[in-house]
């Protein structure tokens, strides 16, 4: 019998704002970490729909994907799971700081491209600064790439 494998979806934002980035502080079971705004695709949304949801819970952060930045699919060592992350860029449209975040989302904060290798050991997963360095280095796909069929 042939064992069905399923991986993870889960949707990112990497979102710049005048030469810093969008990360989140949240509380995890490897402790105190720092991810994009990210998590979990429902199974009603559209992946680019997810994506601004799960930006505003965790952020309080309203943005308008206009472009996909890359798709990554990443195996933590030691564990019997696998991620495929959908990662997107665009405006920042509005933010809301009295939203409640996510629970275990301690708080949004801005940091520098340089900020976020010195705090590499602190990161989610490696994928936090592959996202950086592949919007740093102008990787943008259209949104026409995905399709949603409700």
């Amino acid at each position: 019998m042939t064992t069905v494998w399923k991986p993870h979806v889960t949707v990112a934002a990497v979102l710049e704002r005048d030469g810093r980035f969008l990360l989140v502080e949240e509380q995890t079971d490897d402790g105190i970490l720092l991810n994009q705004p990210a998590g979990h695709l429902e199974p009603d949304e559209s992946i680019v729909q997810g994506a601004v949801r799960e930006t505003l819970e965790e952020s309080a952060y309203r943005f308008e994907p206009d472009a996909l930045v890359g798709v990554y699919r990443w195996a933590p060592p030691g564990r019997d799971i696998v991620y495929l992350r959908f990662a997107f860029t665009g405006p920042i449209v509005g933010h809301e700081p009295d939203h409640a975040l996510d629970t275990g989302i301690l708080r949004a904060l801005w940091m520098t491209p340089a900020q976020i290798r010195d705090s590499a050991d602190r990161h989610r997963s490696p994928l936090v600064l592959r996202c950086v360095d592949d919007h740093l280095a102008g990787r943008r796909y259209p949104l026409g790439l995905l399709t949603h069929y409700p």
